[in-house]
């Protein structure tokens, strides 16, 4: 069987689409069509559906595709570094992720890899938009702060987020640990909140699990951005929700304070998301790799 078009079709069910295979491999969407096709036919077994927007693979097409994956990336690996003397690591990688975490201990754990030769290019934004974008193959990797529930992806744990209730020296004074150990959040009523979204989301997790409530008043102050919360807390706008990495330093130096300790802290998981498969292909699995093993320390 041509080679060729067991490539063509890998590139298709990694894309999901004829149009985007297509911009992978320099061909025109005809020649990818006629590919597929051909390859049918020799199977003699349908192996995508068209839709109006892209195609989803059959499950011949994804058995096939798992056979096939470890392989012919193996031959890409070989004639990379054996025949043309490049280093595998030397392509580009769409990563997508929270933009906090991305930028203060994703991005740089994957510095040396940048100078060896791989070229990242990264999107920011939060939740489910973050998925659908990776099944749809418009990302290779994703650092997703919700549990991934869509077929055809493969998520490993990566890091536990710790929630801490932060704020200004003068507010640590007006809310003193020990009142609200015994007031819990009744000794908060009033006190300005500092969110993220409208929904409090970080709000709604502390107090769900600290208080086994749910936050009654809006926020006070709103910005779609944990740094620019954490710099709001910091100039005593009111206190906030937020993960302990982003205001270690802050809290190192008492420039801001945790305001309660509680003996379970509140967590959420982070996960790292790729289509299933593409961990066969050679420089995904080593910026995998070291996402896992670096986040240990987070």
């Amino acid at each position: 069987m041509d080679l060729t078009l067991l490539r063509t079709f890998l590139a298709v069910h990694r894309a999901g689409s004829f149009t985007r295979a297509a911009h992978l491999l320099d061909l025109s969407q005809p020649a990818i069509t006629a590919q597929i096709r051909s390859l049918e036919k020799q199977v003699g077994r349908q192996l995508f559906q068209r839709l109006p927007r892209g195609v989803t693979p059959t499950t011949v097409a994804d058995e096939l595709a798992a056979k096939l994956a470890p392989h012919l990336d193996a031959l890409e690996e070989i004639t990379a570094r054996d025949v043309l003397g490049t280093d595998p690591l030397r392509q580009t990688v769409h990563l997508a992720g929270p933009p906090e975490i991305t930028g203060r201990l994703v991005l740089p754990a994957l510095a040396d890899l940048v100078r060896r030769g791989l070229r990242l290019r990264v999107s920011l934004g939060s939740g489910d938009d973050l998925l659908t974008g990776l099944a749809a193959a418009r990302h290779d990797i994703v650092i997703s702060d919700v549990r991934p529930r869509v077929r055809g992806i493969t998520a490993t744990p990566l890091a536990d987020e710790e929630y801490v209730l932060v704020g200004a020296p003068a507010w640590a004074e007006r809310l003193p640990c020990h009142r609200l150990e015994a007031e819990g959040h009744l000794a908060l009523d009033g006190v300005p909140l500092v969110a993220g979204n409208e929904e409090q989301t970080l709000v709604e997790r502390y107090w769900a699990s600290v208080f086994d409530t749910k936050p009654t008043t809006p926020a006070a102050l709103v910005v779609p951005d944990l740094r620019a919360v954490v710099d709001c807390a910091l100039a005593g706008a009111g206190i906030a929700v937020l993960p302990r990495y982003l205001c270690a330093e802050a809290l190192g130096s008492g420039a801001l304070v945790a305001l309660l300790e509680p003996e379970i802290p509140p967590l959420s998981t982070l996960f790292l998301a790729v289509r299933t498969g593409e961990l066969s292909r050679p420089h995904l699995a080593q910026l995998h790799a070291r996402l896992v093993s670096r986040a240990a320390g987070w």
